[in-house]
């Protein structure tokens, strides 16, 4: 079981990587260092083009394209930004950023599937289902999009609306949604007849874990009751959290570990003991519970501590 729970959070941590390059640093790097081999492929194909292509192409976009396909085939998580997506990302980083209600995922080539709709946000409103695939956002196309990219299209600063094509079953159908500023709270609690409350996650970043312990923590009643964690659409947030998240149930010297090419593998551990150690514990998912939600979700059915529903 511990191997299990080992390659599991490999896998998911392995997945959360970002790649954010920039043209500049590339060119700086390939002027300092020699071509390696299997990459003289590609610059044959760039000359080819060059030379022989009947339309002047612009070098920089021919290497940017190749760049984003070599980057975003690697996994459904990997992202290349171009200049553009890498400015909005860094604006959107840590800032309350307003969106449609809706969670995607996105495989290699394919476009964006519906997984999650929030309650009472725009798309919920508009009457978005799962399933519904994005084939624009804004008026860009989005199969060859990564992820990262789509949710930064997704998003933004301002309540503006957004124009997206969608395609359910064999119809195409035309769509402008409000976005708006959704669950400003990362985690909220409540009462709930027959449990010991119902805690929502709605993203597992700070400061989830320390308004748990100052403001849930006080009004918690500990008992044979169950405490519902609510995952649901929870698709946002950071494996530190995460890991923070879990400790305050479950102690243990291994939750997996952290692999870096080249590096020693760092274990996750969660060696305190929890304040909520002996709390029965319901975990609420669905297909909108993605990355570190999901792990967290893992985790407790591999260790036993928790009934996934």
């Amino acid at each position: 079981m511990k191997r299990t729970r080992a390659i599991l959070l490999t896998v998911i941590f392995s997945l959360s990587l970002v790649f954010v390059l920039e043209m500049t640093y590339l060119r700086g790097v390939s002027a300092r260092s020699a071509a390696p081999k299997n990459l003289y492929l590609l610059e044959a194909v760039i000359r080819l083009i060059r030379n022989d292509y009947l339309e002047e192409k612009n070098p920089l976009q021919t290497v940017d394209g190749s760049f984003r396909g070599l980057v975003n085939s690697l996994d459904g998580l990997s992202s290349y930004l171009d200049a553009e997506n890498t400015a909005r990302y860094l604006e959107q980083k840590g800032a309350p950023v307003k969106g449609p209600g809706i969670v995607v995922f996105k495989r290699y080539g394919a476009f964006p599937q519906v997984t999650g709709v929030i309650e009472n946000s725009p798309a919920e409103k508009q009457g978005f289902l799962l399933g519904d695939l994005l084939t624009e956002i804004g008026g860009k196309a989005t199969a060859a999009m990564s992820l990262e990219e789509v949710k930064l299209l997704l998003r933004d600063k301002e309540e503006r609306p957004v124009s997206l094509k969608v395609l359910r079953d064999d119809k195409t159908i035309d769509i402008t949604v409000e976005r708006a500023l959704l669950n400003p709270e990362p985690v909220t609690f409540s009462s709930q007849g027959g449990a010991s409350g119902i805690l929502r996650i709605a993203r597992m970043t700070a400061p989830c874990v320390s308004d748990i312990k100052t403001k849930t923590l006080p009004a918690l009643r500990t008992g044979k009751k169950p405490l519902i964690i609510d995952l649901r659409n929870c698709a946002e947030g950071d494996f530190e959290e995460a890991r923070q998240f879990m400790s305050l149930f479950l102690k243990t010297d291994s939750l997996g570990y952290f692999e870096k090419k080249g590096a020693a593998k760092e274990t996750l551990a969660s060696p305190d003991e929890p304040p909520l150690a002996n709390l029965p514990l319901i975990i609420w998912i669905n297909q909108g519970t993605l990355g570190p939600a999901e792990a967290v979700a893992a985790v407790f059915r591999e260790f036993g501590r928790a009934k996934v529903v």
